[in-house]
């Protein structure tokens, strides 16, 4: 190879290594487009369990500070009472503080998916991450499918340690995944509007040095076609405004080629489909 065709091949791989960084950005922004609904209806539940707990705890303490004008030293009756009143205040600030917490995981989640470092893990609550994006996912769904519902069953070990991975990565895996399972299930839901009922099941749990997540719907399963291209860039089966088809070739890339694990699927056209994907416990 000559000299001059090295220097085009480089700049030619250049090229390449700036077009996937820009696809990886356009699916990231897709996600949080999308997810944009499901986050602030879950930050509003928080903050709203705050704002009625401080309004609440605002009138004991009205309540108690009458009390305490009117007290005397014998009377026990109004002495208990005072004491439920502070009871019910430490209640209530401890819930405060609790969903305050709450909301704050939350923001601080998506500046992780937003700003982290695309090569960088570092040990990482699998269980507390899977569980915040499966309810950012369907409240997301929700929001931009009206009419969408389904059940969902979790399934996660107990005990489970941190694990050393990219915890952006992880956040992007399960959010592909959860995203196309929510919306299998929903366009299940429309071609079968009354005898079917969406449910989609996650499961997290260890096997042999290996942490295993698994998403199992009911929906409408991959035809022999999607599942021979489910991971090819660009491919999709949704319509325009509902997927870029970037998801599943990123998901692939993330599980097997920067936390060298596994990802399978097994699937029945009309019935279900189930993705499995393994990261190792030690790297």
């Amino acid at each position: 190879m000559t000299r001059t065709e090295m220097k085009d091949l480089a700049a030619l791989s250049q090229e390449i290594e700036k077009l996937r960084a820009q696809l990886e950005r356009q699916e990231k922004l897709s996600s949080l487009g999308m997810l944009s609904a499901g986050i602030a209806h879950e930050i509003r539940n928080p903050l709203n369990f705050v704002i009625n707990f401080s309004n609440l705890s605002g009138n004991l303490l009205e309540e108690y500070r009458a009390m305490a004008e009117k007290a005397t030293d014998g009377d026990n009756d109004m002495r208990e009472d005072m004491e439920d009143i502070l009871a019910s205040l430490e209640e209530n600030q401890r819930k405060i503080a609790e969903h305050g917490r709450h909301a704050l995981d939350i923001i601080n989640g998506i500046l992780l998916y937003s700003r982290g470092k695309d090569d960088a893990c570092q040990p990482t609550d699998t269980a507390l991450l899977t569980r915040e994006y499966v309810r950012l996912s369907y409240h997301a769904m929700r929001a931009n499918c009206k009419d969408f519902n389904a059940s969902i069953r979790e399934d996660y070990e107990t005990g489970l340690p941190p694990v050393n991975l990219n915890p952006q990565d992880y956040i992007r895996v399960v959010l592909n995944v959860m995203n196309n399972a929510w919306y299998a299930v929903w366009k299940k839901s429309q071609e079968h509007p009354r005898d079917y009922r969406p449910a989609v099941e996650v499961r997290l749990h260890r096997a042999d040095g290996w942490l295993v997540l698994a998403v199992e719907d009911n929906g409408t399963g991959m035809d022999r076609e999607t599942q021979e291209k489910v991971y090819d860039v660009f491919y999709t089966t949704k319509p325009a405004g509902h997927g870029t088809g970037l998801g599943m070739a990123i998901v692939k890339d993330i599980v097997e080629n920067k936390h060298h694990g596994r990802i399978a699927f097994t699937s029945v056209p009309g019935e279900r489909t189930c993705f499995t994907l393994s990261f190792p416990l030690s790297l």
